[in-house]
């Protein structure tokens, strides 16, 4: 759907992948998205450093991006696709409901047994126990992506491909900071600087596997739309309140992380509004 608001060039995307598959959308859209994580990773290459000021204030700004993106690209979609589908306001809210508390009870489930965690510097050195530390922060940055990619897949799979272009975009801008969070942490590790962003740039390789399994599922089986928003939005939900804001309220930079946050909504509720 076009609105007077969209630019030549965005005009000229939404046409462009209205003529593709929407399994091949699903997979392109959410692979591009993670590519962005690699290219949040390249300034340590330059060899440059980051702050815990700034680095808070860029995870913040990711965690509202997501934020808005549950809200403006997930579930206020679910429920229309919801209403359309089942032809009730009350069942469409109902089902997105459950779909965002199993999407949120899921991702509980893999947090628990998967092994990750915080990544949160202990003793100065690459002693075996930080690095332990280490790697378990790579691995919790990893199971984030896979909701992102999943999401995105979802996305695409519903009748309005400008939606899933918008998601698609919120999701890339917020893999920089997180891309570039990984490889400042590895490079502090004692990791050379084209390891650190190659690592970073693998982990934003799983997103192409859930936006696989979003748009396969979803396309297979229609009526599931409503409910895969919803789980996409309640898997990002968990990971937003679980690990990225406590992430980035440690060390005194709350206030900081804050106002990242409350500009990255803005920004992804805009690229939603321009692109509808």
């Amino acid at each position: 759907m076009m609105t007077p608001m969209m630019t030549p060039m965005m005009t000229a995307i939404v046409q462009t992948v209205e003529t593709l598959p929407i399994f091949v959308l699903g997979a392109v859209g959410s692979l591009i998205a993670g590519s962005f994580t690699a290219i949040g990773a390249l300034p340590v290459l330059l060899g440059r450093g980051i702050n815990q000021r700034t680095q808070n204030t860029l995870l913040g700004f990711a965690a509202g991006v997501m934020l808005a993106a549950t809200v403006f690209s997930l579930i206020i979609p679910g429920i229309a696709q919801g209403e359309r589908i089942y032809g009730g306001a009350v069942l469409a809210v109902m089902l997105v409901s459950a779909g965002i508390l199993a999407g949120g009870l899921v991702i509980a489930i893999v947090h628990r047994y998967a092994p990750h965690e915080h990544f949160v510097s202990g003793r100065e050195g690459a002693d075996a126990a930080h690095l332990r530390r280490l790697w378990l922060f790579v691995i919790a940055i990893t199971l984030h992506n896979f909701p992102e990619g999943l999401a995105v897949g979802v996305s695409f799979a519903g009748d309005d491909i400008a939606n899933g272009v918008a998601l698609a975009t919120g999701i890339a801008l917020q893999n920089i900071p997180e891309g570039l969070a990984v490889a400042v942490a590895l490079v502090s590790a004692g990791y050379d600087r084209f390891r650190s962003v190659a690592v970073a740039a693998a982990t934003g390789l799983v997103e192409p596997v859930g936006g696989i399994v979003g748009a396969g599922a979803v396309s297979i089986a229609a009526p599931l739309l409503p409910l895969g928003l919803a789980f996409a939005a309640g898997a990002m939900l968990f990971v937003i309140s679980n690990e990225i804001i406590p992430e980035t309220n440690r060390k005194g930079y709350a206030g900081h992380a804050t106002a990242g946050l409350m500009v990255g909504f803005v920004v992804m509720m805009q690229l939603d509004v321009v692109f509808a």
